[in-house]
């Protein structure tokens, strides 16, 4: 198989990677912002929950969660897993990964003042305005670098969705290198990650750039 072959039968793989990628972080951060609120509730047993949750998501491997949310409901529950592939990736990355980004959300509320919170009061605002006008904007200033390492994880990790047999590129890079004995698929994938990576780090250097007023 030619160069030209291996390259237009692995873009239908690099297709379904950057949808996978998409996807999950348009749902993942979102969420996470809802897990952070929620961690830090009044509530004591939305607290617990919400730590065992994260505490799960971090602490057991994504490629078990993987399997366990594409199994599981045939295992648990006898139901019919046919067409239930991609869906359970995009549930397993985006839970997982709503956990990474609300540790990461967390600590950047913590990390303002609370005299702003203060000064908002006495000025009159409300504490949803407080948070969508004061303290959002500073959290997201703040926490930009590492959201931009977890992103760039994220472009790697869609390389596990190899383990529920989905044909994104590094799937596509085994099969092809199998039957081909060529080591180039692996060559070819690894190029793509690369460059899938720096066009993250690059957008993101962008934007932590655009929120730096102080400068």
């Amino acid at each position: 198989m030619t160069f030209s072959k291996m390259l237009s039968t692995m873009s239908a793989g690099m297709l379904r990677t950057c949808g996978l990628f998409a996807l999950t972080l348009l749902l993942s951060l979102p969420l996470g912002m809802l897990v952070a609120l929620l961690r830090k509730s009044r509530l004591k047993i939305v607290q617990m929950l919400t730590r065992g949750f994260i505490s799960v998501m971090r602490g057991t491997p994504l490629m078990l969660q993987l399997l366990a949310w594409y199994f599981g409901p045939y295992y648990l529950f006898g139901w019919s897993i046919r067409g239930w592939r991609f869906p359970a990736l995009l549930v397993g990355f985006v839970l997982n990964y709503a956990a990474y980004f609300a540790e990461i959300y967390r600590g950047g509320i913590e990390s303002i003042p609370v005299g702003q919170y203060e000064a908002a009061e006495v000025l009159g605002y409300t504490k949803a305005q407080t948070f969508m006008r004061i303290i959002l904007p500073q959290v997201i200033k703040r926490i930009m670098p590492s959201v931009t390492n977890e992103v760039i994880t994220l472009v790697k990790d869609t390389s596990l969705a190899f383990t529920l047999a989905y044909q994104e590129v590094f799937s596509l890079a085994k099969q092809i290198s199998a039957s081909q004995t060529s080591f180039m698929p692996f060559v070819i994938a690894g190029v793509f990650y690369f460059v899938a990576n720096y066009a993250v780090e690059f957008g993101m250097g962008r934007i932590e750039k655009a929120l730096d007023y102080y400068k």
